[in-house]
């Protein structure tokens, strides 16, 4: 069991239950230079592999061939991260500017780096928890709550369920039964409300 907190302000434009700036711009950046790097390195192994074949020296050529290699599956790696976390940006549905993270054995992590909720799952900094997107067995959207500080998000797998939880800033009853319908829209789970 893993359990994360957004220990955060208010957010802006609680009606329509997305801040007025496209979060997650910042950790997006962060996976796509990691991902330059790679096709950087990956480039680089390419050039000196052809340049050791030229010179029949085959040590040589085996050897930064097989580097290239293992940096081709990192950049491959590196793009699906790049993609899935673009598609949670783009589809924001709610974006606070830090996480507290601990896990179920009592460790804790303060996150600083903004988190942001999507559609398809939640970006904590640079690291992508996506749902929905793995079919029947992967890790799904279970359960959302709602009460008058904080909404709770709980998702998982079979093996490991996760929970995270957020300031939402909502002064009354009615936008909390906007936000309810919109999370039913946008997920397909139904909120549940509770001390309103």
């Amino acid at each position: 069991m893993f359990y994360a907190a957004a220990n955060v302000g208010v957010m802006r434009n609680v009606r329509g239950f997305r801040n007025s700036s496209l979060g997650g711009d910042a950790a997006v950046k962060v996976i796509r230079n990691l991902r330059n790097i790679y096709a950087l390195i990956f480039g680089i192994n390419i050039l000196l592999t052809v340049w050791f074949i030229i010179r029949q020296i085959p040590e040589g050529a085996v050897v930064f061939g097989a580097s290239g290699t293992v940096m081709l599956v990192c950049l491959c790696i590196q793009y699906n991260r790049l993609s899935v976390a673009t598609l949670i940006r783009d589809n924001s549905i709610l974006s606070v500017p830090s996480a507290m993270l601990s896990t179920a054995n009592g460790k804790a992590k303060i996150n600083a780096e903004e988190t942001v909720v999507s559609t398809f799952g939640i970006l904590i900094g640079s690291k992508i928890y996506k749902w929905g997107c793995d079919g029947v067995y992967g890790v799904r959207l279970k359960a959302i709550e709602i009460d008058r500080a904080r909404i709770y998000l709980t998702f998982g797998d079979g093996a490991e369920t996760m929970q995270v939880e957020l300031l939402h800033g909502m002064g009354n009853e009615q936008e909390v039964m906007d936000v309810k319908q919109r999370l039913l829209r946008e997920t397909g789970v139904k909120a549940i409300i509770s001390g309103w």
